[in-house]
């Protein structure tokens, strides 16, 4: 099964690491989300939250104005 990605670009925190937790319990366990975010605050505090939650970090990858994260609802929850 694919997601599109959640687009929160322009999103501050904290909302943009609620919108992501909640887009991940509504997804099957062990499937993976892409979550694009911005630079400074959102990718420095979003994976960390997730973390700390539970999920796994798979990646972070830097694109032009804008960062892809990509994160696994576990298995088990």
């Amino acid at each position: 099964m694919t997601f599109s990605p959640l687009d929160l670009r322009g999103t501050p925190c904290p909302i943009n690491f609620v919108r992501t937790k909640l887009k991940l319990e509504q997804m099957p366990p062990g499937e993976l989300l892409e979550v694009w975010l911005d630079a400074g605050e959102p990718i420095e505090q979003v994976p960390e939250s997730l973390t700390v939650e539970g999920y796994t970090i798979e990646s972070v990858q830097p694109r032009d104005s804008f960062f892809v994260l990509k994160v696994r609802r576990p298995i088990a929850s």
